[in-house]
């Protein structure tokens, strides 16, 4: 259940705007490179992420060789990222569809002239791929008005009540993309991780310092005591 309107979505990220500065669309990788990207950092960070994703693309320099490597070369190569006898198979699951549904193609190109919502069915479908993963791609590949649910996203908007506790990650995903204005969305998305990882932490928050403090429902039950 949503609790927010886009007004006050506005509200914060006016707020937000203030301290991270404003966010231009620019495609950050092409989509193939930023689905595998997406799918390395599942339960990593940053780092680890791209450090497996080079390490990938420096032992396998195109996705045609990925896809016919033995799943443990693949492991090997992205074992930086964690979770490397999950991911690998995945990856190459992933490799394959795309290649079956593109007559031998490993692009992605073809989503950008669907409706949204039929390119987030298209990706949700690939193995592995949930709504996050499926958005990023079209938000930072295609420039698509998406508002993908990370970690902090997510975080942060349990506490300014913006979702029920209930809510899972996944319905977070399709829940917020209906409410927060498509002009803002990249924009948003891309504070909202900042302040989580500088701001609103996990563990120990730095709320007496938070910008939205004053509407959040987290500070008011807890974070005002501390």
């Amino acid at each position: 259940m949503v609790k927010v309107s886009p007004d006050e979505i506005r509200q914060v990220d006016s707020l937000l705007l203030q301290i991270y500065g404003d966010k231009r669309w620019r495609k950050r990788a092409e989509p193939v490179d930023e689905l595998i990207l997406t799918v390395l950092s599942q339960h990593t960070n940053d780092l680890n992420r791209d450090r497996a994703f080079e390490q990938l693309k420096s032992r396998f320099p195109l996705w045609e060789q990925v896809l016919t490597a033995k799943t443990r070369s693949i492991a090997a190569a992205i074992k930086a990222a964690g979770l490397s006898n999950q991911k690998a198979p995945r990856i190459k699951a992933i490799l394959k569809q795309i290649s079956e549904f593109n007559s031998g193609k490993l692009s992605l190109d073809f989503l950008s002239d669907m409706p949204i919502e039929e390119a987030m069915r298209w990706l949700k479908r690939l193995p592995g791929v949930g709504p996050k993963t499926a958005g990023c791609v079209l938000l930072f590949s295609f420039g698509r008005p998406v508002f993908p649910v990370d970690t902090h996203i997510f975080r942060i908007s349990k506490r300014l009540g913006w979702i029920d506790e209930k809510v899972t990650e996944a319905q977070a995903n399709e829940l917020l993309d209906k409410v927060v204005p498509n002009e803002i969305k990249y924009r948003l998305h891309l504070n909202m991780i900042a302040h989580g990882r500088k701001v609103c932490k996990p563990q120990k928050p730095l709320c007496a310092e938070c910008v939205l403090k004053q509407m959040c429902h987290y500070y008011q039950r807890v974070g005002a005591r501390a």
